[in-house]
């Protein structure tokens, strides 16, 4: 369909009035906030003893997430693209679940499974607490995190086809050379792709991460609980300065996003 120049004209003033409203005004409008006693106080508020311990406990979380949805999400990927099998469409809808089911809801279906009165909250008497600590906010992470390896290796598995896995097989190369040389160097885009993803969500996670976590400062409060808590308390310019924390390690990797981008396209 060919567009007149009044008409992209048009469509580009809509677009950019779309964006900046939803998105431009709100960041300007906190970064503008933030900055506006100064960089020392910015600074201040950031450096505090319960901003640094949910900086650290965030990128403790990532940490520990990334690795288990990089294995776990190429085997599912695997599975799914290179599996034939009865049940492949449920396991497919199955990995989208996340992306559907609302994040409180997922922390409170942890809750019903790992709390103390939980399906599994007997696991409590032998000392391993799931809910109100560590290992609850990291499944819950998890959960919301789930799609995004599977989601960026898959279509890349269907690309590459079975071809040259197949001739490696033929020339004699056990499964896990054949992964190690042959199909993890040809994913290497899509996988590191959904790696980006899966940090990016992982700092942003809020809802199910709350469910599940006491909220103490220095215990078990995440970056994000913790501009909540500030916004709560009334103190804005913490919350703001934790805020544009946020945004700035968002910037980051949005930045390594675009650039993984531009390569994976050329």
């Amino acid at each position: 369909m060919k567009l007149g120049l009044p008409v992209k004209l048009s469509l580009r003033v809509v677009a950019l009035f779309y964006l900046a409203a939803l998105v431009l005004f709100p960041l300007g409008a906190i970064l503008y906030r933030t900055f506006e006693n100064g960089v020392a106080e910015f600074w201040g508020l950031i450096t505090t003893p319960a901003a640094q311990s949910a900086l650290q406990l965030s990128l403790l979380i990532v940490a520990i997430v990334v690795p288990i949805n990089v294995v776990f999400g190429v085997i599912t990927a695997l599975a799914l693209v290179r599996g034939r099998f009865r049940g492949r469409g449920v396991l497919e809808a199955i990995v989208d679940l996340p992306f559907a089911v609302s994040p409180i809801v997922t922390g409170v279906a942890l809750i019903l499974l790992w709390g103390a009165n939980g399906w599994f909250g007997g696991i409590e008497s032998l000392g391993f607490k799931i809910i109100f600590a560590l290992p609850g906010m990291v499944i819950a992470t998890i959960f919301v995190t789930l799609p995004f390896v599977v989601r960026e290796v898959e279509p890349v598995l269907y690309e590459i086809g079975e071809e040259q896995e197949e001739a490696a097989s033929t020339l004699g190369a056990s499964s896990m050379q054949t992964f190690w040389r042959i199909t993890l160097p040809a994913i290497r885009w899509g996988l590191t792709y959904g790696i980006v993803l899966t940090v990016a969500r992982s700092l942003g996670e809020f809802g199910a991460v709350i469910m599940v976590s006491t909220n103490l400062p220095g215990v078990s409060q995440t970056l994000t609980l913790l501009v909540n808590s500030r916004y709560e308390d009334f103190n804005q310019a913490g919350a703001y300065a934790a805020s544009t924390l946020l945004m700035a390690i968002a910037v980051i990797v949005l930045l390594l996003m675009t650039a993984l981008d531009k390569k994976r396209t050329k």
